[in-house]
């Protein structure tokens, strides 16, 4: 029998063994991509923050001769690949995630989709990384490869909602009722928290953390912009306590209340965070904080305003 005409016989054996329903196995994947994504974030962070953003100073290989790292590049070549690394993990998980979602591509078109999507995303971010390198971390590229890691914990956040069942339209359970003023205040703190963002960009790429000592600058006014990105992070805060209050005020419970102290939380943490550095010089190891600060926010932001949405309103 030739090769040809074995493969259906092996991926229809394959397919039989897969799952039919959404099992612990898809969920633990879901979850895996989201803590994969945000851990992505942090390690890019940690190349910069390290001055080893050219650690690896060609692509795709690491260096001309060499597709990885070698003794002689030190600890920042071994930081600036072993972020290179995490992708091809992350690439895993989704490809991983997509066969096992293999038999419910119809029925969960949803998780098939945003696993997909997951999946197709790495290897243009890969790409953008490439050209972060190649133009030696101009600073306006390293912030677009920032926005698509946080628009990826935003997509890896909605895959793990649908696979638990809390949203989308295979509910697990009936979602408590809440006041109709609470979905626009959901969208609104989670508009202000890509806004806060976006702008964030802007403000590191005028900072000193260039990832080398002759990375270019944006040129840009720091402190100008520094509280130009602190406007959103207000309105971020008063959302959030107003929606905190309509919570107790109402005795609202369940997921939605969950989901409102969670959000709360890391937004009054990343405000603190964001104060400290600001007025102690903004220290690196407090700029990785903030970093993953934000994406903890994109994370909690996306999670309230999407059971926000498929909650019914009262």
């Amino acid at each position: 029998m030739s090769t040809a005409s074995r493969l259906p016989q092996f991926v229809g054996r394959l397919a039989s063994r897969l799952p039919v329903t959404v099992d612990a196995t898809v969920r633990r994947l879901a979850v895996l991509s989201l803590i994969g994504q945000t851990l992505l974030v942090v390690t890019g962070g940690a190349v910069r923050l390290t001055a080893s953003g050219l650690g690896c100073p060609t692509w795709p290989r690491c260096t001309n001769e060499s597709l990885v790292n070698t003794p002689e590049m030190g600890i920042h070549g071994f930081i600036e690949f072993g972020n290179r690394l995490l992708t091809f993990a992350l690439a895993a998980v989704a490809a991983m995630m997509l066969v096992y979602l293999w038999n419910l591509r119809k029925e969960r078109k949803d998780l098939f989709l945003l696993a997909l999507g997951l999946l197709a995303s790495i290897p243009a971010q890969a790409i953008i990384g490439g050209v972060t390198v190649l133009t030696r971390l101009n600073p306006w590229v390293v912030g677009l490869h920032f926005l698509v890691s946080m628009a990826l914990v935003v997509f890896a956040t909605l895959l793990v909602n649908r696979a638990y069942g809390r949203t989308g339209g295979f509910l697990a359970r009936p979602l408590t009722s809440l006041p109709g003023v609470m979905r626009p205040v959901t969208t609104a703190v989670a508009v202000f928290s890509a806004v806060a963002v976006m702008l964030g960009v802007v403000v590191t790429g005028a900072g000193p953390h260039a990832g080398d000592a002759k990375a270019p600058r944006n040129n840009l006014d720091w402190d100008l912009f520094s509280h130009i990105h602190a406007v959103p992070a207000y309105l971020i805060t008063a959302g959030t306590l107003f929606a905190a209050y309509l919570v107790f005020r109402r005795g609202i419970s369940g997921t939605f209340r969950t989901a409102v102290l969670l959000l709360l939380g890391v937004t009054l943490l990343q405000a603190v965070i964001g104060f400290t550095q600001y007025y102690n010089g903004i220290p690196a190891l407090l700029v990785g904080a903030h970093m993953l600060g934000a994406a903890l926010l994109m994370s909690a932001a996306t999670n309230a305003w999407d059971i926000a949405r498929y909650s019914p309103v009262k």
